[in-house]
């Protein structure tokens, strides 16, 4: 099968947009960079990555007649705002299990942001204690079987819709996406950077590109940056979807350990807790660009690319192409730290 082969329930725009960032390339004085903008891709909620994700497991939603949508994430998860989102947009019932991921102690915390977006369109929150890990959690098996026991029927989305097994097409399809903003612009991007913490993102990146490179396009490196800081679960979950990912659309050999790149750094010791240079890169993105990004993800991954931008492991003669993955209402929780 190819990419094209699996249905998709639109629920984007159309193809992202991608502009040049002309004063963050000049200030750092070295590769020409670019951004892809997922958090402007959708009207569905502010957007964001996973709804490209969700545009491949809706048609299975439909088949399966659920009525339910049931997720988890983080108390500030993008990604269970954009479930809430999904099934507002479907007419369908969803549960979401937020569990306290991020040892933050700003008080609105579990108010404001993602998940008040979330309580708005109609979702049943619930909280739990739990601490951040991005295997499968029991509440949300817990919470399956709840509402399959009061007569429901569950559709299980997975924390990132990364452990589904269509998780990895809607960024394999982002990367024939790219390929074809690539002809219309008359660039070529020959780095991608994205953060990488469940992984289906980033995987479906790898797939997608690795199957455009075995159908005679150039090869590209796709740097993923942890902002997990769990760095070895995270390349090992990483490496599994694309792997799979890349069977489901036809690439009919194993990936290139070359192909899979995880970086660390950037993360600090804990998922969800800015540090320095995330918030140095926060201010620098809105400062010459007006491009808002996030303390969890984006801010770590843009940390990671003015690093690898400033000392040279990203060369000057590239052409970057950053992959900005939403989450910025998460940046109400996180006031205190632009003080």
């Amino acid at each position: 099968m190819a990419i094209t082969d699996f249905e998709r329930y639109p629920l984007t725009f159309g193809p992202s947009p991608v502009h040049h960032l002309d004063r963050l390339t000049a200030h750092l004085g070295g590769a020409h960079l670019w951004a892809k903008r997922e958090d402007v891709s959708s009207g569905l909620a502010f957007g964001g990555n996973k709804t490209r994700k969700l545009e491949y497991i809706v048609p299975d939603v439909l088949a399966q007649d659920a009525d339910t949508l049931v997720s988890i994430g983080g108390y500030q998860s993008n990604h269970t705002r954009q479930v809430a989102a999904v099934a507002a947009k479907l007419g369908l019932k969803c549960r979401l299990i937020q569990e306290r991921w991020v040892d933050w102690d700003d008080p609105v915390n579990d108010k404001v942001g993602n998940i008040l977006l979330s309580r708005i369109m109609g979702a049943d929150v619930r909280l739990d204690p739990a601490g951040f890990d991005i295997g499968i959690r029991r509440s949300w098996e817990e919470a399956i079987a709840e509402v399959e026991a009061a007569g429901g029927r569950p559709y299980a989305i997975p924390a990132g819709a990364s452990e589904h097994k269509f998780g990895g097409l809607g960024f394999a399809n982002w990367a024939y996406e790219v390929a074809e903003q690539e002809r219309q612009l008359g660039v070529f991007f020959d780095t991608i950077v994205v953060c990488t913490v469940t992984g289906s993102t980033h995987a479906g990146m790898i797939a997608g590109f690795a199957a455009l490179e075995d159908e005679g396009g150039r090869p590209r490196r796709v740097i993923g940056i942890d902002a997990s800081a769990k760095v070895e679960q995270t390349r090992e979950q990483v490496g599994r979807i694309a792997r799979n990912t890349a069977k489901l659309i036809g690439l009919e050999r194993d990936l290139r350990d070359d192909e899979i790149t995880v970086f660390d750094g950037w993360a600090g010791d804990y998922y969800g807790i800015p540090v320095q240079s995330t918030i140095d890169a926060i201010r620098l993105s809105g400062r010459l660009e007006g491009m808002i990004i996030d303390p969890v993800y984006e801010g770590k991954s843009m940390a990671g690319l003015i690093d690898l931008v400033s000392q040279g492991e990203i060369g000057q003669d590239s052409t970057v192409l950053y992959a900005h993955l939403g989450g910025q209402p998460a940046l109400n929780a996180y006031s205190g730290i632009f003080d």
